[in-house]
């Protein structure tokens, strides 16, 4: 493999297909009378819904983005570790904010929450668009704008949650941010070991390890061993991302040396390895469960991913069928637009009060609703995307 960047289609398809089902799994919270094992399983029950295996696979995507990004990045002469750090900070800052929409008091602010949320997505927009093809002064007159918009977002919030103060507070790092924290470890551990395989692997380890200890409580030294650098959680995100990123290693690895082939046996093997595993720490170390980060969910959703990714590998880079998801394509490549859409979508539906049918409020019309919702959603980035309105970060 030279320095050219190369594209994986098979990667931007198994990301669109995720980003399509989080949107899905997000609008479906809450619809009565849909299968459970659609949604999020409690937070107290041992199992496993679909909803709990969208999150791991993203998180597994951004690991296998990784390597064909930095190779990109780093022929084109970018600096890796500042690109790193702000793309990082950027998901954390957006994460930290969403975080914060949860408990938005309406009685004390002086907006509306639907008015506070769309603003506060707008001012989103304007920092983290595209300019590439504007000029100097316009692109900082919009960033300035969003910057400014968003400090009086900041400066207007009030929380109605009792357990911390009035204002801005930390209580979670929402989505984002745990897929900020993850990217940043996992992304300046490949660039720092220069992406040799060896390394990823042992990351890898060490990081389903500390998730282990984390629960099981056999292994002291490890907890020694995280104290002297910055995880957010317990070592399951970024388990998921490391997972990742050893597959993408290992597929760039045996591209160059013409025996790709050798991929798919070991992807599987390793597959059957993790979901066993899974099944055997499940009952000592809190069952499967999302909520708790717990090791056997780490596992068998790690298992899952590689399953699922071995099969959009066959699909779009053997069968060439990656028209197969055009449809969804811009939820594979302007993902980050199409994940922040629905906080512009559903303040404003709230504040029209138009609602639906009955018939689309539960059960299979729900299903429905939900469905094309998120074709909807993926349909408006896409084109937002043609008149050149995208995010990146």
């Amino acid at each position: 493999m030279n320095n050219q960047y190369i594209r994986v289609r098979s990667i931007d398809a198994f990301r669109a297909v995720t980003m399509f089902l989080m949107i899905f799994v997000n609008d479906l919270e809450g619809v009565p009378n849909v299968p459970e094992w659609l949604k999020h399983a409690g937070e107290n029950v041992d199992a496993l819904g679909l909803a709990d295996v969208i999150f791991p696979a993203f998180l597994f995507i951004v690991g296998l983005s990784i390597p064909f990004a930095f190779q990109n990045r780093q022929s084109s002469g970018g600096r890796v570790p500042y690109r790193i750090i702000t793309r990082s900070l950027a998901l954390i800052l957006i994460g930290f904010f969403h975080a914060n929409m949860e408990t938005y008091d309406d009685v004390t602010t002086l907006l509306p929450k639907p008015v506070w949320e769309s603003l506060l997505t707008f001012s989103f927009f304007f920092l983290f668009l595209d300019y590439r093809d504007t000029s100097k002064l316009t692109r900082n007159m919009l960033r300035g704008f969003g910057l400014v918009l968003l400090v009086t977002m900041s400066a207007l919030y009030r929380s109605n949650d009792p357990n911390h103060w009035q204002w801005l507070h930390f209580s979670w790092w929402g989505i984002l941010g745990l897929i900020g924290w993850s990217y940043m470890i996992c992304a300046l551990i490949y660039h720092y070991s220069k992406g040799l395989l060896w390394i990823q692997a042992a990351a890898w380890v060490i990081f389903i390890l500390i998730n282990l200890d984390f629960h099981f409580g056999w292994l002291p030294f490890l907890m020694q061993l995280k104290s002297y650098f910055w995880l957010a959680g317990n070592g399951a995100m970024q388990a998921f991302t490391m997972a990742g990123i050893v597959v993408s290693v290992m597929y760039m690895r045996l591209m160059k040396s013409r025996e790709l082939n050798l991929l798919w046996p070991g992807i599987i093997l390793l597959a059957i390895i993790l979901a066993n595993l899974g099944f055997i720490v499940r009952y000592v170390s809190g069952g499967i469960s999302k909520a708790h980060d717990t090791p056997s969910w780490v596992l068998i959703c790690t298992a899952i991913s590689l399953v699922a990714y071995i099969a959009f590998l066959f699909l779009v880079d053997v069968k060439q069928r990656y028209n197969w998801f055009k449809v969804i394509e811009p939820a594979g490549t302007n993902t980050f637009t199409c994940y922040l859409i629905p906080f512009i979508f559903y303040p404003i539906y709230g504040m029209l009060d138009v609602g639906y049918p009955e018939y689309l409020s539960e059960g299979t019309g729900g299903l429905i609703k939900c469905l094309v919702f998120s074709f909807v959603m993926i349909w408006v980035a896409g084109l937002l995307d043609k008149v050149n309105v995208r995010l990146k970060i």
